[in-house]
Order: C-alpha cells, then sequence, then structure tokens
C-alpha cells in the first residue's frame, strides 16, 4: 500500500551555508566542505578544502544533493562534512528507507531540477525539496524494492566498469607494442609533424552548422555538428585548432564532411603509415599540445607550434598490426555499449514499475 507523503515529513533536511571565508585551509584542519557538486565523487564526496568554522553539518550514511548551478547530482557522506551553500543534507527519518530514498531521488531530481531559478547560478530551496511528494510503503516493502534496484543498478556499474577498462586497452596496447611516443625509448625514426603529415585547415565560420544536416562539420566544439555541403572527401584526423582550456581532440573520419576554419585537417603523407596509430600518438602529445599553445582566454594552436612535435614511425607492417588490435576493441566494446544501452532501459523500467507500486 502507497501512502503519498511530502518529503519533509519523513526526511530531515538540511539546507548547506557558506562558512566564513577565512576559516578555509587545504591543510586538513577542521571538516571537510562539500560547497557544491563540484566536491562530488563517483559515490562520497570528493573534498579538497577544509573550514575550522563549519555551520551546517551532516553525518555519516547522510545523502548529499546538489541544490545550486548543478540540482540533482548526489553522494553519500562517507563521514561528517560541512555542507556549503551549494547542497543540502538529507537524512530519512524512521518509517523511510534510506537505499529506498536513494533510487526514489534519480526519478524525482529532474522535477526538481526544473523548479531551479536565478540569474546567475539557477537553485532550489528547502520548500523545493521538501515540497516534493513521496510515495511511502511499508518498510518490508521499500526494503525490498530497494533490493531490487540495488541489483540492477550493480549490474549497470559492473557494464560501465567493463567499457572503462577497455578505454584503457587501447593505451596499453599501444604502450606494450610502441613504447612511449614523448620519451621513444624504442628509438623508432622521427619525423616531424609536418613531414609526417598534410595539414590544411577548413573555411567556414563556426555558425555555418545546420541542423539535421547531411554531412559532418567539425569545428572546435566537443558536440557533433552537421552541415549540408562538405568540402573534403577523404580519410583525416581532425584537430581542433583552439579551445578556452586547451583541452584538444582528435577525431578520426573517412567520408565527405566539412571543417570550421581552425580545425586541422590531417592526412597521412605517407598512405602505408595507420591513421589508428597516428590518432593515438596525437592524442597522446595533447597534454605537450595544451602546454605550449598560445592565447590568454582562449588557446590556439598554430602551424608553427605544430611542428615542433616529433612523431616516432615504427614499421607500418607493426601499425597496421595495431589497427587489427585496436580494431578488435572496438567491437568488443560495441558489445557493452549496446549492452548498457538496455541495462539503462531496464532500470528506467524498474524504476517506474517500483515508485508504481507495481513490482
Amino acid at each position: 500500500m502507497m501512502r503519498l507523503r511530502r518529503l519533509d515529513e519523513v526526511c530531515e533536511i538540511t539546507m548547506g551555508q557558506a562558512p566564513d571565508g577565512e576559516s578555509y585551509n587545504f591543510a586538513g584542519q577542521g571538516l571537510p566542505l562539500i560547497a557544491g557538486a563540484g566536491d562530488f565523487g563517483d559515490v562520497h564526496p570528493a573534498a579538497t578544502k577544509f573550514t575550522t568554522a563549519p555551520g551546517k553539518i551532516c553525518r555519516p550514511g547522510d545523502i548529499v544533493l546538489g541544490i545550486r548551478a548543478t540540482v540533482g547530482e548526489r553522494v553519500i557522506a562517507d563521514r561528517e562534512y560541512c555542507l556549503g551553500r551549494g547542497v543540502a543534507g538529507l537524512r530519512p527519518r524512521a518509517g523511510l528507507e534510506h537505499r529506498y530514498l536513494w533510487h526514489w531521488l534519480s526519478r524525482a531530481t529532474p522535477g526538481l531540477a526544473q523548479k531551479a531559478r536565478g540569474a546567475t547560478f539557477k537553485q532550489v530551496n528547502r520548500d523545493d525539496i521538501g515540497g516534493l511528494q513521496i510515495d511511502v510503503p511499508t518498510v518490508t516493502d521499500q526494503r525490498r524494492i530497494a533490493e531490487i534496484l540495488d541489483k540492477a543498478d550493480a549490474l549497470r556499474a559492473k557494464r560501465r566498469a567493463a567499457l572503462a577498462q577497455l578505454e584503457t586497452l587501447t593505451g596499453a596496447i599501444f604502450l606494450e607494442m610502441f613504447g612511449d611516443p614523448l620519451s621513444n625509448k624504442r628509438g623508432w625514426r622521427q619525423q616531424t609533424l609536418k613531414t609526417f603529415f598534410h595539414i590544411r585547415t577548413g573555411k567556414l565560420d563556426s555558425n555555418a552548422a545546420v541542423e539535421g544536416g547531411r554531412f559532418p562539420f567539425f569545428t572546435c566544439s566537443q558536440d557533433d555538428l552537421r552541415i549540408d555541403s562538405f568540402a573534403f572527401n577523404c580519410e583525416a584526423l581532425l584537430l581542433a585548432g583552439n579551445n578556452a582550456s586547451a583541452d584538444y581532440s582528435v577525431k578520426h573520419y573517412n567520408g565527405k564532411f566539412n571543417a570550421y576554419q581552425r580545425t586541422y585537417v590531417i592526412t597521412l603523407q605517407d598512405e602505408r603509415n595507420s591513421y589508428v596509430y597516428a590518432r593515438f600518438v596525437l592524442a597522446h602529445r595533447l597534454t605537450e599540445l595544451k602546454r605550449i599553445s598560445k592565447g590568454t582566454n582562449t588557446k590556439y594552436l598554430t602551424l608553427e607550434l605544430l611542428n615542433r612535435i616529433q612523431v616516432p614511425v615504427p614499421p607500418s607492417e607493426m601499425q597496421r598490426l595495431y589497427d587489427r588490435r585496436i580494431a578488435s576493441v572496438s567491437k568488443l566494446s560495441s558489445v557493452h555499449v549496446r549492452c548498457s544501452a538496455g541495462l539503462e532501459v531496464l532500470f528506467a523500467s524498474l524504476q517506474h514499475r517500483a515508485f508504481r507500486g507495481e513490482l
């Protein structure tokens, strides 16, 4: 039997409060401060700043909810923390199971986020949180529902972990076969980017993108954009030439596409070399590209800077072997991605049924 209650009737809500700024420190003095969702880890808080003047405090086991800017993200406190103004602490009262509340929040927080308001940072208040309507079945049913959702969530977590392992496998295979391209301890012959690649740029402004366009349009954005015309019809690597944080990305594409005027369109001088190998080398050197890129507000890469980079060139046969190994990893990753998508659909369905009293 489900009973609809206001959240603040069944849960103690502690709204965070910013402590005195002079009490902040990074030396571990006082309590760790959770200022907002930026201090969240995967499951528990990951605070780096401390305060000797904590005002609002959560206890171990409390759910810490993001309420400012990033509304709805949540973690579980593993010790006492000071709650800053960007979070709230939730502690279920008798009759409300902790794990049931945890899962219910993932269904309720999208609606909570819609209530957020504010000019600079969107934020929700105590009434927004406390006024949420929660179905509260018997404690026995809450535990049963939470157990079902915990098991389903564990399957999702295992699938995500498997995907993460596969992502690291690409780099591990590279380093095993070729070593670190920066130190080049294997002594491979090296070339500059200018001699290893043919480098061009696109010609278009970034606002040339067309929603639902026929061809990919590569810009300095991480988003996948489209356009109705193409200027290139080839296999290439696409390197963003400017970026506010200098977090450059290298994409690989084969076919018809177009490019922004600050996107480098990079093709191999010698077709016996491998695009898959070349992409990893470039991606591995992005930290160096970030260090040497110019600009104060927006960082950008010039051809002069790019040509300072040396590229190790192992035999083409080894590069092709790397291609085949990575293709096998990619195929396995695709299987995991499809399975993960299926698990997400299953979990959403279970949640929907659970909080409608159908489990």
